[in-house]
């Protein structure tokens, strides 16, 4: 009897500070994150740039919304695949994202190269910056607060209803661009909305992943459209994806 409660015990221990430390490591994580993402904003220099002569207005509606600009000095001194910045409206979004040569490494590495389950915003390796019809960037959301998981405030109707919340803001190194967003959806893991080019078929692109919208944003696209597609784990099974499209950009360092 003795030895059976002894062993009780000490599986008993051994089960809290297994559970202890699995608390410890998300306690570490989120620190962590917290720290370099207050880091990299401070770096970024980011500042509100209005219209200039390098600037192309596609839709008249957002004529007087102001871009985002980064200064990218700093942060591709910290990691050289750093290739622009995103911000969502509405959410906590708004990071730095890098560009490699497949859609794997940052899925377990940081900004600073790091190993980290919580991985780091990346654009599709097919991509070429954003001179693609469909330009594509994943990030994990392990919780509301990590790289893509705040993107679950696009699914609630106090969002959704607000449409000075619908614009996604991106800032490279050639030019800064204002999204408005028209199609969000849960849907089981596929790759039918990962196309990058097309050659007659965009249009029925466009429509389908439109028609598969949970809101009606009453946002017509057409042909010569360039869109951005937001893409992440919803749950073990399912993926939040977000579609928008380029309204206006603004082409930098020109002389």
């Amino acid at each position: 009897m003795k030895n059976k409660k002894f062993i009780y015990i000490f599986i008993t221990l051994i089960s809290l500070l297994v559970f202890l430390f699995a608390i410890y490591k998300i306690f570490m994580l989120h620190f962590n994150y917290k720290k370099e993402i207050s880091e990299l904003e401070n770096l970024s220099n980011a500042t509100e740039i209005s219209n200039n002569e390098n600037t192309f207005i596609l839709d008249v509606n957002f004529k007087d919304i102001n871009f985002l600009e980064i200064d990218f000095s700093e942060l591709k001194n910290i990691n050289n695949d750093t290739i622009g910045w995103i911000k969502v409206e509405g959410t906590d979004v708004n990071y730095p994202f890098v560009h490699t040569t497949d859609n794997s490494y940052y899925l377990t590495h940081s900004f600073y190269k790091k190993l980290n389950s919580a991985g780091w915003v990346f654009l599709d390796y097919r991509n070429n910056n954003f001179e693609d019809k469909n330009s594509i960037l994943y990030a994990h959301s392990q919780n509301n607060k990590t790289m893509f998981g705040s993107l679950k405030n696009t699914l609630m109707s106090n969002w959704l209803n607000d449409k000075n919340k619908h614009l996604i803001y991106t800032s490279t190194e050639n030019q800064n661009s204002i999204w408005q967003i028209f199609s969000i959806y849960i849907i089981p893991t596929t790759d039918d909305y990962l196309t990058i080019n097309f050659e007659n078929n965009f249009s029925d692109f466009t429509k389908k992943i439109t028609n598969r919208s949970i809101y009606n944003f009453n946002v017509s696209l057409s042909d010569n459209d360039k869109i951005l597609t937001l893409s992440t784990c919803y749950n073990k099974d399912k993926k939040l994806v977000l579609h928008a499209k380029l309204v206006k950009f603004q082409l930098r360092n020109q002389k």
